[in-house]
């Protein structure tokens, strides 16, 4: 039995993460896996109703989930950073979820706005330090509003921090060398900005030499600058397999990422703790224009879905979703929502009926 703490969110989470939810427990079925979907309010109507965010009951409740499925949060009606701070960001800090993790992967039938490139060139993942650097919040504000104002935001990190994010790339790398020998024939990339950005830089820098040398002298390793990285992006994505990166690096090119693999709509994350309670969800935000219109693609969802479930230790179950799923993608006339050719709740039922 595994339980799941659905977060539906705002504007179209709900949507999608229904789809998401008809997928899995349609393939649990049939693998005869009990599921246990137990949905949260949490969202930016809760916040204008009541005034709470994410109270730590919740919060403490979530901490006793197998893992999160998270639709998405923001709403047109809450100003920015309320939502995004006291749920999503308060959830991987509490939860210590300390990897973000981005597969970018180009599947058949799926437009790239890059010219002459395909899935075979586009199939990369990102790990994404997830809890520190900049996004920690130290800083502040004096002479507020004056022509003297001064800002500053700095970006921390302490060693344990960056050597457990380089500690899990470099497993990851070594499991995807040995799924398949295109990755093992491309590096492990470490990006960062260490010629600018001297003092974070080269920790991250040393971090990521030093445990290679003593622990996986056998994986071939690279440094980017981060500037040097997002050309690369768009000229040669075949170049890439694993990349590590700290926290606003990896915000930056993961966006990226997603529009290579072909947008938002097909592209899922997760915020992992690799002993505890992790979080799913798709990539493209809540898109509330598209709110109760059956309309928004519930693609990145269900991928969701499937790295769900690999975490949770169903490989093969993952691996059927996103079979499944690549069927779909080939069926339907556009990733954008509202030009799919079937509608939202369309495309969760034909990827379920392809699982089973």
């Amino acid at each position: 039995m595994y339980n799941i703490a659905a977060i539906g969110g705002d504007g179209t989470g709900p949507e999608v993460i229904a789809e998401g939810k008809k997928v899995i427990s349609a393939i649990c079925s049939k693998k005869n896996v009990k599921i246990n979907f137990t949905d949260i309010d949490v969202n930016g109507e809760r916040y204008l109703r009541t005034g709470e965010i994410l109270p730590a009951s919740v919060l403490n409740d979530l901490k006793k989930f197998d893992a999160i499925y998270l639709g998405a949060i923001g709403h047109p009606d809450v100003k920015p950073g309320i939502l995004e701070k006291g749920i999503l960001l308060k959830i991987r800090f509490e939860l210590d979820q300390y990897i973000n993790l981005r597969p970018v992967k180009l599947f058949e039938g799926v437009e790239t706005p890059l010219k002459d490139k395909s899935p075979e060139d586009i199939d990369f993942v990102v790990v994404r330090e997830n809890t520190g650097g900049i996004y920690t919040g130290h800083g502040g504000v004096t002479r507020e509003n004056t022509q003297d104002e001064i800002a500053s935001q700095t970006m921390i990190y302490d060693r344990r921090t960056v050597d457990r994010c380089v500690k899990y790339a470099y497993e990851l790398k070594r499991k995807r060398d040995a799924i398949n020998q295109k990755y093992k024939d491309k590096p492990i990339h470490l990006v960062h900005k260490r010629n600018v950005l001297t003092y974070c830089g080269d920790l991250w820098y040393r971090a990521f030499e030093e445990m290679g040398d003593r622990e996986y002298k056998d994986l071939k390793r690279e440094y980017a600058h981060i500037d040097a990285c997002n050309m690369w992006f768009v000229k040669n994505p075949e170049w890439f397999d694993v990349i590590v990166t700290e926290n606003l690096f990896g915000d930056i090119i993961t966006d990226l990422g997603a529009m290579i693999q072909g947008g938002m709509g097909v592209s899922a994350g997760g915020n992992i703790n690799p002993n505890g309670a992790s979080m799913f969800e798709p990539i493209g935000g809540s898109a509330p224009k598209y709110k109760g219109l059956n309309a928004i693609n519930p693609t990145a969802a269900i991928l969701a879905g499937a790295m769900m479930m690999e975490f949770l230790g169903e490989t093969q179950i993952a691996m059927e979703i996103e079979s499944a799923m690549k069927k779909v993608l080939k069926e339907m006339k556009s990733t954008n929502a509202g030009k799919m050719g079937m509608t939202t709740s369309e495309v969760g039922d034909r990827v379920a009926k392809y699982c089973v």
